[in-house]
């Protein structure tokens, strides 16, 4: 049996935003081959000289699950093993609440890199920002550490605190946070009713209830007359659920659409999701609680502008390829983090026959828009480059996916990634001082979409030389 209502589309390792959970029969195919009976016998020996010979007494619990999280590691930064705690956090993510600081994180060769801190959490609030490398955690050195370890470390009871050094781009010396930690319930999508009529929604990460919130918000914003032009933000939203992506896409175009197709090794992998109720209600959702089926014609013609950045991954990237493809949404902003994979949950079943209680997250295919343009290790490229601020762009975020060690490559993806062009700060540029939340009135990258929308001019960006 196989579930394929929870596609996974995040681009972090730590926080698993859903997946497609296949029983253990689609090992068989694998296990009709030959064993590879002298690497068996290497790591048999590894296995013994270790038991034998190390300093201090091992437990073979830990060695084997050590072999299997150094083996699913070296694929690609996305394949995981998952113990027992992280296997249940990855069911916490889906439903929009679990415990901890509110960042997406991975790793970085000098330690955590911080994909993006979620919208109204502690690290948000306490002013972490996308690029940040956190260097330790508690006094811990975190390039000493697997990135499960250094998640462990930061979650914990709510009300309790914690110590981060962060290093940042175009600061000195290493800055000092310390956060409270929270349950943290995201709000996965947010409105704002703007000035001549126009309508401002964002989402910030992709989940079961995401596609009909966005629904109740685009009616509102109608009744109100607020639906002359819309801006869609997905401005540092790393991902979710591949229903809620398709589901947000069926709100803007017609039915019976591609959003996105995958390809992968297994016959199962190979799918076209389309903007049909059965491509995007979640698993065990009622047709009569779709409340995409029921906008009105306005939300399939309102002009949009679809607003990213190097932080928008996965679902983000779906969804902008698919409006930007369909000719629905004008893109703007900076080239996408292009996390172009799909990852899949595969439950390890104890021998004891009881209920999985570990598992894998293993890549098993790729995604591409409905032109058949390639995502991963390129990304979305705007129509329109906005830079950050009026004075310039932000160095706090420059790492996409093409910079992760051990990234999927293929010759169609290198040929995408030479054409992709990246608009960073050039060193002699000042940074900008001026900071804003998404959304707020000093959004300079908002005020661009809406001028075009309204037909306006963009303005022009100065930029000053020390």
């Amino acid at each position: 049996m196989k579930n394929f209502n929870r596609l996974s589309l995040s681009i972090f390792s730590s926080l698993l935003l859903g997946c497609s959970v296949f029983a253990p029969s689609v090992f068989a195919q694998e296990a009709q081959k030959p064993l590879p009976l002298q690497e068996i016998r290497q790591f048999t020996d590894v296995y013994g000289a270790i038991k034998a010979f190390y300093v201090d007494p091992t437990k073979d619990e830990k060695l084997l699950e050590n072999a299997l999280a150094g083996m699913l590691n070296g694929l690609d930064p996305h394949s995981a093993y998952l113990d027992q705690e992280a296997f249940e956090d990855m069911k916490e993510g889906t439903q929009g609440e679990f415990g901890g600081l509110g960042l997406e994180v991975s790793m970085d060769a000098s330690g955590v890199l911080v994909i993006a801190p979620i919208d109204d959490t502690p690290a948000a609030r306490a002013g972490i920002l996308a690029g940040d490398i956190i260097i330790k955690i508690d006094n811990q050195a975190t390039r000493a550490m697997s990135l499960s370890e250094n998640v462990k470390l930061m979650r914990g009871k709510p009300k309790t605190k914690i110590e981060l050094v962060v290093a940042r781009k175009g600061v000195d010396k290493p800055l000092n946070f310390t956060i409270v930690r929270d349950i943290i319930k995201v709000q996965s999508v947010k409105m704002k009713k703007l000035k001549d009529g126009y309508g401002y929604i964002r989402i910030s990460q992709f989940q079961e209830h995401t596609a009909n919130d966005l629904a109740k918000y685009l009616t509102e914003l109608e009744k109100s007359n607020h639906l002359k032009g819309l801006v869609l933000d997905l401005r540092n939203d790393p991902g979710g659920l591949l229903t809620a992506a398709v589901g947000v896409v069926s709100a803007f175009i017609g039915k019976d659409q591609t959003v996105v197709s995958t390809k992968g090794k297994m016959t199962d992998s190979d799918r076209v999701f389309k903007t049909i109720p059965s491509d995007y209600l979640n698993f065990g959702q009622k047709p009569e609680t779709d409340l995409i089926a029921r906008l009105s014609a306005r939300s399939k013609t309102v002009p949009i502008v679809v607003l990213i950045n190097a932080a928008s991954a996965s679902a983000s990237e779906i969804v902008a390829g698919a409006l930007q493809d369909h000719k629905r949404a004008t893109i703007m902003g900076h080239r996408s983090f292009g996390k172009g994979s799909v990852q899949t949950i595969l439950p390890i079943r104890p021998l004891d026959g009881s209920e999985p209680k570990t598992g894998i997250k293993l890549t098993t295919a790729r995604y591409f828009t409905p032109s058949g343009r390639t995502i991963q290790a390129t990304g979305i490229t705007p129509d329109i480059e906005i830079t950050d601020t009026e004075t310039g762009n932000y160095l706090s975020f420059d790492i996409r996916e093409a910079d992760l060690a051990g990234h999927l490559t293929s010759e169609a993806e290198k040929e995408a990634s030479k054409k992709a062009v990246d608009h960073k700060p050039k060193k002699e540029e000042e940074q900008p001082k001026a900071r804003y939340f998404f959304g707020d009135d000093n959004d300079f990258q908002l005020q661009q979409a809406l001028r075009h929308l309204k037909g306006e001019k963009l303005l022009e960006v100065k930029t000053s030389k020390k």
